[in-house]
């Protein structure tokens, strides 16, 4: 197991992604080492000097250079964000043959080091890629995580929390299911403080059409924003920063991610978005919630989309068929 007084992040992408996650990490106090690996040597080295150059006025006093894959031998934390960007109008499913190819080469060359961390996958589809991550290191399968429906729950919370006028910490509501189309709001586990926000919204006399319409602000977040600015990245990067914490801190916080199922809800054999408890050693449990009938066939048919893909697609990969 890595050690865990020493708190280095190696970070496998310096996209927009990786490189919006770097920078909250440079107001991050605690972290020893960041090490930035790219199949572009030279983006690497040039973001980890930009980086570096901050330091005098950062919060954090680490140490960041670019590196390579021996250097994930005594890491704590890997980040994946690497990948395939997705394109307006392509859906994250769509990118999955080209980033599994990717994924596996990046985790064949994790798995050389040594390494004996904790994987943390954010690059899409993401339920997938950590499948992917998972079957090709073969670490614990509580040691790869998912940034799974984080980011979501995040942003289903800022829009409840402005529909209520209460403050977005105070809003207890997760997304779950693929980090995608699929994904669905079980609304009867939903409060606003300790208040059942289904019974706030009758006391207030609102119309459950809102709770409708804000899901699907949520789930067209990233489209439009894609559609506007051609990606996503601000809001994934300070996900992920809080998922790092919570690793590194020993919260034994839940957090919404793709943790792999076990048969808590009925599935096995994938990673998708749940509720989980992430401690030092990763996954600590997956929080079981009675799902009603309704939102029990969403979580279904969410897994039965991602197995299939599973089987006809990334499998044949990693067995070498393709």
């Amino acid at each position: 197991m890595y050690e865990t007084n020493k708190r280095k992040i190696v970070l496998v992408g310096t996209g927009f992604v990786g490189m919006s996650f770097a920078y909250t990490l440079l107001m991050t106090p605690g972290i020893d080492e960041l090490v930035l690996i790219d199949v572009n040597k030279d983006k690497a080295e040039g973001e980890a000097m930009d980086l570096a150059h901050g330091l005098p006025y950062a919060q954090s006093k680490m140490r960041i250079y670019a590196g390579d894959y021996d250097d994930c031998k005594d890491a704590s934390i890997i980040v994946i964000t690497a990948g395939a960007a997705q394109k307006p109008g392509q859906t994250r499913l769509e990118l999955t043959a080209i980033n599994t190819k990717i994924m596996k080469g990046i985790c064949e060359s994790i798995k050389a080091s040594g390494f004996d961390g904790i994987i943390i996958v954010a690059s899409n589809p993401v339920d997938l890629m950590t499948y992917v991550a998972q079957k090709v290191t073969g670490l614990d399968k509580g040691r790869v995580i998912g940034s799974g429906t984080l980011l979501d729950t995040a942003r289903l919370r800022y829009l409840l929390s402005n529909y209520f006028n209460v403050n977005a910490s105070n809003m207890h509501a997760y997304i779950m299911g693929e980090h995608g189309d699929s994904s669905f709001v079980p609304w009867i586990h939903a409060y606003v403080g300790s208040k059942s926000l289904l019974e706030l919204l009758d006391e207030q006399d609102r119309d459950l059409e809102d709770l409708l319409d804000i899901y699907q602000g949520v789930r067209n977040a990233a489209y439009e924003i894609i559609e506007k600015k051609k990606a996503t990245y601000y809001g994934i990067g300070l996900s992920l920063n809080r998922l790092v914490q919570a690793i590194l801190h020993n919260e034994n916080s839940i957090m919404t991610v793709s943790s792999y199922q076990d048969g808590e809800y009925g599935k096995e054999g994938l990673y998708i978005g749940v509720p989980t408890v992430i401690n030092r050693n990763g996954v600590r449990e997956v929080v079981k919630l009675h799902l009603n009938e309704v939102d029990q066939n969403k979580f279904d048919q969410s897994c039965e989309n991602l197995l299939s893909i599973i089987h006809d697609t990334i499998d044949p990969i990693l067995d070498g068929q393709e």
